[in-house]
């Protein structure tokens, strides 16, 4: 009895030992770790053109990361990012069971522009792919490549103006409906290709429309209803299109405004202005000036021209290594426009301020710095976003 007890007891655990020999088995054939995977591009180098848009212009692949599961259900993401920042910001685009994917100019350069890149500027972006199972277990990150890619500049939604000129007309602006407008100080400021920015003084409850051409009513920009509110939308170009007919909403109470105004998405946005002025007028006074320290200073020779609703310009000789203030009313240092005290910024530009009453202990009591090398320069002060650039 005793020998078949054993016997028994013997062919139990050879069977328990054989079926965890068995789950040992399976374990591994179905959670087994992969391999990472290795990834290639078809192109380092890419310059497409918007005619290219639709076109697939770069191809990822990679190697099979051999998971212990079917590889249809496998999930891979392609990271894309601007170089040096480690995929902290990346574009993730999602793949499964593919081993390869395709990605159009069109994907790229909304990518690309995303980062802020400027069009038709090469940048340098990262591209990685991380490999999984379904479920974003077991994740294995590729190599990274490196690839330049030059944005295309993507036609604007609404044609910006081919006279590279933008004005105010109408009942919320200072010269009401009377065309042409008066100028400068309803002309636009030319941020950039496709952004138009200017501060008007608005009256409330009134309308405007935007002119290409000062003193022509043939073409306008204006709005399809007027249930766009006055706080910005969607605009449009009314040259033979009936759909953009309707003029814009003045804000409810009046003040300064500042309107800007991008061609690129076809919208524009109206704020409260925010600085402290704009001044009537700008005279420039300091050593680095051939009038020096006197007030008043010699006018029009240091009186600088306003070119639009926000931007004062001078071209004059300056001396080597002088200074400089810019002052509203010629003659008078109760207000003054001066440089940060404890942030001076190159004599080339940066930023300025207001210091009215000219208080000895305000932010904005320093000189401006004149240039290392005497000769003649030009001064832009612009009041959109209070700097000023020095160009020679």
């Amino acid at each position: 009895m005793k020998n078949i007890i054993t016997r028994l007891f013997f062919a139990a655990a050879l069977a328990v030992f054989g079926f965890m020999a068995c789950t040992k088995k399976m374990t591994n054939q179905y959670f087994g770790n992969g391999s990472t995977p290795t990834m290639a591009l078809s192109a380092t180098t890419l310059a497409p053109t918007p005619a290219d848009s639709s076109n697939e212009v770069l191809a990822v692949s990679w190697t099979n990361p051999h998971y212990a599961t079917d590889s249809a259900s496998e999930l891979y993401t392609i990271q894309i990012d601007s170089s040096g920042r480690n995929f902290s910001k990346a574009v993730s685009i999602p793949v499964s069971g593919a081993l390869v994917d395709s990605l159009t100019a069109k994907q790229i350069n909304t990518i690309a522009l995303g980062f802020g890149f400027s069009y038709n500027t090469a940048y340098n972006m990262d591209i990685r792919v991380i490999s999984s199972y379904a479920n974003n277990n077991q994740q294995l990150t590729s190599n990274t490549i490196t690839m330049s890619y030059t944005p295309y500049v993507i036609p604007p939604q609404v044609p910006p103006p081919a006279t590279k000129m933008l004005f105010l007309v109408g009942s919320a602006s200072a010269g009401g409906w009377n065309n042409p407008v008066p100028l400068p100080t309803q002309q636009f400021e030319v941020v950039d290709s496709v952004d138009y920015a200017g501060v008007f003084n608005l009256s409330a409850g009134g309308q405007y429309l935007l002119l290409p051409l000062n003193g022509d009513w043939t073409n306008k920009y204006a709005i399809a209803s007027s249930t766009v509110p006055a706080t910005g939308g969607a605009f449009g170009y009314n040259g033979n299109n009936s759909t953009f007919n309707t003029n814009f909403n003045g804000p409810a109470a009046a003040g300064w405004y500042e309107i800007w105004v991008n061609f690129q998405a076809g919208t524009f946005t109206v704020t409260p202005y925010t600085q402290p002025i704009i001044p009537d007028s700008l005279f420039i006074v300091g050593s680095a000036t051939t009038g020096g320290w006197n007030n008043p200073v010699p006018d029009p020779g240091q009186a600088l021209t306003q070119l639009n609703s926000t931007q004062f310009s001078i071209t004059l000789p300056l001396s080597a290594a002088g200074q400089y203030l810019l002052l509203p009313t010629n003659g008078s240092w109760t207000n003054k426009f001066a440089v940060n005290n404890n942030n001076t910024p190159p004599a080339t530009g940066g930023a300025f301020g207001y210091n009215p009453n000219s208080a000895a202990n305000a932010t904005w009591n320093t000189n401006f710095s004149g240039p290392a090398n005497a000769g003649t320069y030009t001064i832009i002060a612009d009041f959109l976003n209070y700097t000023y650039t020095v160009t020679q």
